[in-house]
């Protein structure tokens, strides 16, 4: 990484090899070759007068890349596309005269955009998985360890560990979902021409329409689309990109909740992130465990969120059959988004891999509440052995009130023995002490964990670890 000039952090720190190879400057000029021999081949195949000496002359040079040439050449023509005729002519000589036939610009940059969208979208799904496996183990280890619930972060009832974790995975799954529903129904812009009329094609293949139908099929299956838009102007729809933003927005909103709530528990200590052994918490506190991962996670997720707006606004103003006030924008928030997304979804990989969870704070924690919670249940009894509900409500309320009034004065919950001492009320403090088991106040938890599990396990079949291989 270059030390002396600007270098985006994503590249740097955040973003995998995989995923950054898939937007660099090669390939994408090695996808423009890809779809400028795909249309000598199959025009070829239709009968233009084009060799297949000269197919082959692009074919055998798809990779042979001189980027000195495309960059002299650009700045001559300022025209990135024709630089790029230019330079894969100079590599193939014999196919000079005949790459780019019939095309305009947008059929190099808008279909090569659509082809690795796909591919990124496609690596997106198998990461949301990876976590997603990651959260079975994790669910299914803790499904019956009750802890406390919150809601308006506020103790509520008990809930179990697990079954918070399926919460977590529901939101990713729903992710996948819509991230399958768009890659089944992504199309290929294909060879349209300047206005989308295919006029160019009309005049090439002389009124055979047919062919041209031809044509868009068989680029379509080099590059593994099942057919192209059903209209297009001279680009793709943008409204194509807007739905690929919300597409990541959602992965990033399903992290950001995770990891806010795993940032939430940490305050307690209940359950923690992945601390390395000589991690530095704090320049000035070395006492500190800050969730620095799941707040990378926050981060990162709003950065992406944000540019949704901007894919929105792309869709909204494209002036007829196209504008070009997209395009420079387009280049900075498309990949960077997948960028980003790619970031957080490997912090959730190394996230959920490892989650440390405090089951002696989280116990210490439930019995803290627990009196407050079994006071349902008291109810309940109290009313089977004859007594009149709303009385014993009363009497309820009155001990509470008091109890927690003591807590905020820093002395311990002591409702049960404030109820035990209250004449009005029928049972004993040895009576009182059998309902405190926290597993009695979980419901269907552990129920659910097992049934939500087993829909997920088509998913992830040979992602998932064995209890062996995770490290808690």
């Amino acid at each position: 990484m270059s030390k002396e000039i600007y270098e985006t952090p994503l590249s740097g720190r955040y973003a995998s090899k995989e995923m950054l190879e898939l937007f660099s400057l090669k390939n994408r000029v090695r996808t423009w070759r890809k779809l400028w021999y795909s249309l000598a081949k199959a025009e070829m195949e239709l009968g233009l007068p084009i060799t297949q000496e000269q197919v082959d002359d692009l074919k055998n040079n798809i990779e042979n890349i001189d980027f000195d040439v495309i960059d002299s050449r650009e700045k001559e023509v300022r025209h990135d596309v024709m630089a790029n005729v230019y330079a894969f002519g100079k590599a193939a000589p014999s196919a000079q005269g005949i790459i780019h036939l019939g095309a305009t610009s947008c059929y190099v940059t808008d279909n090569a955009d659509l082809v690795i969208y796909k591919e990124a979208l496609e690596y997106i799904k198998r990461e949301i998985l990876s976590v997603v496996a990651n959260l079975y183990v994790f669910a299914d280890r803790y499904k019956a360890l009750p802890t406390m619930g919150y809601t308006h972060y506020q103790p509520a009832q008990l809930v179990t560990v697990g079954k918070r974790a399926t919460l977590w995975m529901q939101d990713l799954m729903s992710d996948v979902g819509e991230l399958d529903y768009f890659l089944s129904n992504m199309r290929l812009l294909g060879c349209r021409g300047t206005t989308g009329t295919e006029a160019s094609f009309v005049e090439l293949f002389e009124n055979d329409t047919e062919k041209i139908d031809l044509l868009n099929k068989k680029i379509c299956d080099d590059f593994g689309f099942e057919k192209i838009y059903d209209v297009a102007c001279q680009t793709y729809p943008r409204k194509t990109d807007s739905r690929i933003m919300s597409i990541l927005s959602g992965v990033a909103q399903s992290a950001y909740k995770m990891a806010n709530d795993i940032r939430l528990l940490q305050h307690d200590r209940q359950i923690e992130e992945p601390f390395e052994k000589n991690q530095i918490g704090s320049s000035a506190m070395p006492y500190k465990r800050n969730p620095m991962r799941c707040e990378r996670v926050c981060s990162l997720a709003r950065r992406v969120m944000s540019d949704v707006n901007t894919a929105m606004n792309n869709a909204s103003v494209q002036w007829l059959e196209r504008t070009l006030d997209d395009s420079a924008n387009r280049r900075i928030y498309l990949p960077e988004a997948f960028l980003s997304v790619d970031g957080i979804l490997r912090l959730c990989q190394n996230i959920t891999s490892n989650i440390n969870v405090n089951e002696k704070i989280i116990n210490k924690t439930n019995y803290t509440y627990l009196p407050f919670i079994a006071t349902e249940n008291l109810l309940m009894e109290a009313v089977k052995k004859g007594y009149d509900r709303q009385e014993i409500h009363e009497v309820i309320r009155e001990n509470s009130m008091e109890a927690r009034k003591q807590m905020t004065e820093g002395y311990d919950c002591d409702l049960l023995s404030r109820l035990a001492n209250d004449e009005r009320f029928p049972f004993d403090e040895n009576e009182l002490k059998d309902i405190l088991n926290p597993s009695l106040y979980i419901g269907r938890c552990e129920e659910q964990v097992d049934n939500y599990l087993k829909i997920i396990e088509p998913y992830i079949q040979g992602l998932v670890k064995t209890e062996a291989d995770i490290i808690y």
